[in-house]
This record gives C-alpha cells, sequence and structure tokens, in this order.
C-alpha cells in the first residue's frame, strides 16, 4: 500500500463523477468547481424528509433537496449567481404550510410542474444559477429506502433510517430499495467518460450506497476505468456507523460494487480535532473516524492521509482542502 502527501496540479481537464447525496456532494462540488476539471453530480433520490419528504408525498415527485444542494454548489459566483443562491437556500420559518419549507425546492417542484419533468427542472434551474457541470438524479423511479437491521426487523424511509433514535445498539444488516429502482441513462454516460469517480463523504446507508443500490450504476462503476476515490466521513452517527474506522466504510463500498477489486483510493482527515467539539459530539455518541491502515490494504490501494478539515463550530471538511486532494491523484 502507498501512503501519500501533498497535491500537485493537473494539466488536462479531466472528467470527474461525484456519487452521494446533498450535503457530501454540496461539500466536494463546491471545492471542485474551482479546479480545472468537469464535474457531474450523480444524486441519490430517496430522501424522504424535511420540505423534500414533504413534496414527494403531496405532489408526487421525486425529492428535489439534494438535486437543490448540488445545483448550489456549481452555481455562479457573479452577483446574479450569489442571490440565486441565497434564495434556493432559504427556508421558510412561518406561514401556514409554508413552515420548514426550503424555497430552492419549491422552485424545482414548480418547475416540475410547468416543464412536465423532473430533468427540465434541473436544466432550467441550471440555467437560473448559472451552474457549470451537471446535475444528475441516479434514477427516476420513486423507489423507498429500507433497512434491515441485524435482529431482523425493519425500518422503511430514508428518513426514519436516517434519524432513527431507538434500538441504536442494533446494527444495519443492509438496506435495498423498493421497488427496485433503474438508472438514469446519462448517469452511465458520465461514468463511462469518468476520469475519477468519487463515492463520499456522506452517510454511507442513507446517501451514498442507496446510488449503488440502483439498476446498472454498480457495475458501471466497476467496469469503467476511472480511478475511484473514497473520500472517508470525518465522524461516526449514531445507528448508521457506530465504532466504524475507515475499513468498515471501504468495506461496505466494495461489497455493495459487488467487486473482488479494491480501491484506489481513500482520502481521509489527518488533522487534529478541537477538544471542546470533540466532546460535544461524544455526548451526542459521535466519534472521529480512526484510519485502520493495515485493514484498509485488503479494500483499497492507497492511503491519502491529510488535513482536510474545515474551520468553524462543526466538523465539515474543508471543501477546497478536499478539492486538491482529489485533483492531486487525477
Amino acid at each position: 500500500m502507498q501512503m501519500m502527501t501533498g497535491s500537485s496540479k493537473t494539466k488536462n481537464k479531466k472528467n470527474i463523477v461525484v456519487v452521494g447525496g446533498g450535503t457530501g456532494n454540496h461539500t466536494t462540488l463546491t471545492g471542485l468547481r474551482k479546479e480545472n476539471c468537469n464535474l457531474t453530480a450523480v444524486v441519490t433520490m430517496t430522501d424522504s424528509g424535511g420540505s423534500s419528504g414533504r413534496l414527494r408525498e403531496e405532489l408526487g415527485h421525486l425529492p428535489p433537496g439534494d438535486i437543490r444542494q448540488c445545483l448550489m454548489a456549481l452555481a455562479s459566483d457573479d452577483s446574479r449567481g450569489t442571490l440565486m443562491k441565497q434564495l434556493f437556500d432559504y427556508r421558510f420559518v412561518s406561514g401556514d404550510g409554508l413552515t420548514g419549507h426550503n424555497f430552492g425546492n419549491l422552485i424545482l417542484s414548480a418547475l416540475t410542474e410547468v416543464t412536465g419533468n423532473t430533468i427540465t427542472s434541473i436544466e432550467e434551474a441550471s440555467k437560473l444559477l448559472g451552474v457549470e457541470g451537471s446535475v444528475l438524479p441516479v434514477t427516476l423511479t420513486r423507489s423507498t429506502l429500507v433497512a434491515r437491521l441485524e435482529d431482523g426487523s425493519f425500518i422503511t424511509g430514508e428518513s426514519s433510517i436516517d434519524l432513527r433514535r431507538d434500538n441504536l445498539n442494533v446494527a444495519i444488516d443492509y438496506i435495498e430499495l423498493e421497488p427496485k429502482a433503474y438508472v438514469y441513462p446519462p448517469v452511465i454516460d458520465a461514468i463511462q467518460k469518468a476520469d475519477a469517480i468519487v463515492l463520499g463523504p456522506g452517510d454511507i446507508y442513507t446517501s451514498v450506497l442507496p446510488n449503488l443500490l440502483v439498476d446498472s450504476v454498480a457495475d458501471a462503476i466497476k467496469e469503467s476505468k476511472a480511478k475511484k476515490i473514497h473520500v472517508c466521513n470525518l465522524m461516526t452517527k449514531p445507528g448508521e456507523s457506530d465504532g466504524f474506522k475507515a475499513s468498515n466504510f471501504i468495506k461496505l463500498l466494495v461489497d455493495y460494487l459487488g467487486t473482488e477489486n479494491k480501491l484506489d483510493y481513500l482520502i481521509i482527515n489527518s488533522a487534529p480535532y478541537q477538544k471542546s467539539i470533540l466532546e460535544r459530539y461524544a455526548s451526542e455518541g459521535q466519534h472521529p473516524v480512526e484510519l485502520d491502515a493495515g485493514s484498509c490494504e485488503k479494500w483499497v490501494k492507497n492511503i491519502i492521509s491529510e488535513p482536510i478539515l474545515g474551520a468553524g463550530v462543526k466538523f465539515r471538511h474543508d471543501p477546497f482542502a478536499l478539492a486538491k486532494s482529489i485533483i492531486s491523484i487525477v
């Protein structure tokens, strides 16, 4: 196994596909859009909570929230793009029926009604935001995420899995989509043309792996000649990744890809964590993900361990430091 540090600039404009959910993709895309590359976001479509979940249930649309976050990350930095990002990120705090709704989610839902489908709504929203790059729903199938726990019980719905508060000591055995979801064809085209495929960061069972459950996606990634990169989460999550080390995340990705081949790269933070913030996270059952390099060797060829922790009162990846690490690979 090769341990790597540092970064280098790429001379050629490479095709990078980022696979995950809204928050994780937003972080990665925010940094990469400043680099010399062609970006495509492949976005999970199983969100069932919050504003997205309400719109999904009330209007019968695919959930817009994760798409919205990716569009915002790729939006233009000019005055129009900046204003539109603020609008897309605005959340109503009052108003009968409006409280809790995100304005960007409402715009995407309205565009779906006006234009007739999800894809044209994304295309029109991309124009409004001056998006550089492509945002693709992994599927247009309306499907529900289901988790089977190790005690044989089931949890139905992404938000129920994401926010579960009971039986947190019972681990997830596996997840599946009901009904079967079929890939949106341009996703396969993007994967085939990719020079690099970035998996994560994000909640492993509710943001990253659901993409690999969509028919043909895992096979396309396996067959791709692109460098396959996993960006490891900073912290564990109660009920989803309790006690996980870096190797646990990588093994899950390899398992759900259905391959015996190792991933090409793991990117993991090496910067120290602020003690006072660590204590707050620990009180909520969250702990830093430990790099167990010896075990990772079974599932990944190379490890990049670099300071990619952002500043702030919450532990988040620094999008620009992360982008430099990814570009150093590509």
